[in-house]
This record gives C-alpha cells, structure tokens and sequence, in this order.
C-alpha cells in the first residue's frame, strides 16, 4: 500500500471524519486522536492533527518527503449523539480493519445519509415536554407546568425561525427566545392560567441552558485541551448572559408597565 498510496484521498478522507465529529459534538481529544489512529491505520506514521472547536488542520509527510496539509473550518453546529456514535464506531472499524478508499468514503456517506431529523411538530413537543417537566421538578404546580410547556414553545419558534436567517448567530438567537419566553409566561401569568410565575420562567429557560457546551468546556480542560476548553467555557458564559439579558429586558419593562 506504501508506493501506491494516494495521500491527497487519504487526508481528504481522514479530515472529513475528523470535521464531521466536530460538527457532531465531539470533544477536541477525541477528533485528533480519531484523526491520528487512522493515518496510522494506513501507515502514515508523520501525520499531526490539531482542533480547536472551530477548526481542524491534519498534516503529514509523505515518503518521497513532500509536505501535505488540510484545514478545514467547522462552523456553528450542535450536537447529534447519533451521529457521533456512528462515526466514532466507523473509525474504531476502519482502524482495525482499514478498507480501501472508495468503501470508507461509502461508509461515511451511508451515515451522512441515515442522519435523523425530527419535523417541527415533534421538536415543539419536546420542548413543551421539557419546559413543563422542569416547572414540575422545581416545584411548580401542573398549571405551572402546562405553562411553561407553553412558554417552552415560544422559545422553540423563536430558535426554529431565527435559524432558518442567515447571519443570526447563536447569542442572538439565544436572546430574543429568552425574552419570547418571558413574554409569554408572563402574559399567562397576567391571564391568571399558572399561579407561579418564577417556577415558569425558571423551568421553561432549562432547555436554554448550555449544559452540554459546558460539560465539554470542562472535559477539555481536564484532557489537558486549555485553548478549547476556555474556548467553549467562554461559549457557555456568552450564552448563560443572553438567557439573562433577554429574560431580564421583558421582566424589566414589565415592572415599568404592571
């Protein structure tokens, strides 16, 4: 495989796994040392990797002593677990048994292509499932809950509308549904429909929270990944103030006006 190896496919190939686990949620130490186990699994012992969560670059040198890089620029995303578990199994898979190069890229395609979506009738269902059942665990009655379902939801249409505008970025978004479901909440309180309308707002700004941003911030400091984790430490505390901000604007006029 040494003399016949095309090295441009394999670091084409190689980067795309390593940006698609980022773009799935991966933390930073396992996209390179997914990314390193396959240029090994190939022979490739010159290759380094290096990601930060919004970019990834993968070089090595070839035999004949020709340098050879790939950057690849990973942009906004969430998180898919799915996603990540099948991509992570496919490079566990490649690295024990490493298929030629047109089968790993069919592979990585069939899961591309299985990808999971929800329509916006059942995400708004979670959402209302989730804000309601946060209410309830903090101690709100089933009216509480019932509202913040509801006020859940407004927030739900806010993310789902602003992430189909171009440019809007995820502070904003975060704001402007922060202040949808205060808004919300705020008029069924008003209504007289919930009795609590902390134990609202507070249960319904849970599905809000960057929980899973934050956990990450913290698995990459402890895996020695400094620049990523305060990275996305700093994501986390960006987020945590836009939930604040746009919260605390609609329950600051309503003082105002009520």
């Amino acid at each position: 495989m040494g003399l016949e190896m095309d090295y441009g496919r394999l670091m084409d190939l190689v980067s795309e796994l390593g940006y698609r686990l980022l773009c799935a949620g991966a933390e930073i130490y396992r996209a390179e040392e997914s990314v390193q186990r396959l240029l090994r699994a190939y022979g490739v012992t010159t290759g380094e990797v290096f990601a930060i969560p919004n970019c990834l670059i993968v070089s090595l040198t070839t035999v004949e002593g020709q340098p050879m890089t790939r950057v690849r620029r990973v942009g906004p995303h969430g998180t898919d677990i799915a996603q990540l578990e099948a991509y992570n199994a496919l490079c566990r898979a490649v690295c024990e048994n490493p298929p030629s190069f047109a089968a790993f890229e069919g592979r990585m395609s069939a899961i591309a292509e299985k990808r999971r979506t929800f329509s916006t009738p059942v995400l708004l269902l979670a959402h209302f499932v989730g804000g309601g059942a946060y209410a309830l665990f903090y101690g709100g009655g089933l009216r509480d809950g019932i509202c913040g379902g509801i006020s859940c939801v407004a927030a739900g249409l806010c993310l789902m509308a602003m992430g189909k505008v171009g440019g809007s970025n995820q502070f904003i978004r975060t704001l402007v549904s922060g202040a949808a479901l205060a808004l919300c909440a705020l008029v069924l309180y008003q209504l007289g429909l919930c009795g609590n309308l902390d134990m609202v707002i507070i249960g319904a700004l849970m599905v809000l929270v960057p929980g899973i941003v934050f956990t990450n911030a913290i698995r990459n400091v402890m895996a020695g990944d400094l620049t990523s984790g305060v990275n996305k430490f700093v994501e986390a505390l960006l987020i945590g103030a836009s939930i604040a901000l746009g919260t605390g604007f609609v329950l600051g006029l309503s003082g105002l006006f009520l």
